[in-house]
């Protein structure tokens, strides 16, 4: 019997999101303070990440597994787009230069262990990331582009969904193949679980890359009050 998986994800995952929101990293990336050192390495992260779910989910898709086979849809896929940002932020020879860091290798684990243990969880993961993605990419895309004075495309394919002209569409029937799935309500929790706990793997991506983000808005800081000190100013500098 078919449960209302969309439904209980979207709910299930309500504080979870919020408390992703309010990390420091993610926090300053809303309001435009955006460190291109940081930044860069959450797009190496993200490339291990997304290379993980995609080969597993990929394998699964092809061997007609019945729960993850359904959501793999390949123009969510983001390993393609992460690629083109990672040569121009590290450069032609990018490969050589990135590393996951700890909190991505966790991610990593994971994603491999369920995928051996209990693919079904991967449905998730599948949820906590693309659609988070598809759903905030274009807002995401202007504030980088605006903070790290980017061109339209350089260095944020991966907010681009080039396959998928209608979002709202997408979604729709995004939401009907989870609401399809073959599973019970005991199958269902799992997965919400799952989901929260993808958000908390990523939470431990953003809060490694806070303490970059602290020491270049302080470098900025100490070079702002620098330079007024020389000025002579007097003023006192707002908080």
């Amino acid at each position: 019997m078919a449960v209302a998986l969309a439904a209980q994800l979207r709910e299930g995952t309500k504080k979870s999101h919020t408390m992703a929101e309010n990390t420091g990293f993610v926090s300053c990336f809303l309001k435009g303070v955006v460190d291109k050192a940081s930044y860069r390495k959450l797009v190496a992260d993200l490339f291990f990440v997304y290379t993980a779910m995609e080969e597993e989910i990929g394998k699964l898709r092809q061997q007609g597994h019945p729960v993850v086979g359904p959501v793999g849809f390949p123009e969510l896929n983001r390993r393609e787009t992460l690629e083109q940002d990672l040569a121009y932020y590290f450069g032609a020879d990018w490969r050589s230069s990135v590393k996951a860091t700890p909190a991505a290798e966790e991610y990593v684990a994971r994603i491999h262990q369920i995928a051996q243990e209990a693919p079904e969880l991967l449905v998730g993961h599948h949820y906590t990331r693309y659609i988070g993605d598809l759903s905030g990419g274009q807002i995401l895309k202007n504030i980088a582009q605006k903070a790290m004075n980017l061109g339209e495309h350089d260095g944020l394919r991966f907010y681009e969904f080039e396959a998928i002209p209608d979002e709202k569409g997408f979604k729709a029937s995004y939401r009907a193949t989870l609401d399809a799935l073959p599973i019970d309500q005991a199958m269902a929790d799992r997965i919400v679980e799952e989901a929260n706990h993808a958000f908390h793997l990523n939470m431990k991506m953003f809060q490694e890359l806070e303490g970059n983000l602290v020491a270049a808005i302080g470098k900025v800081l100490f070079g702002f009050l620098t330079r007024r000190q020389r000025s002579g100013s007097t003023e006192v500098v707002a908080a």
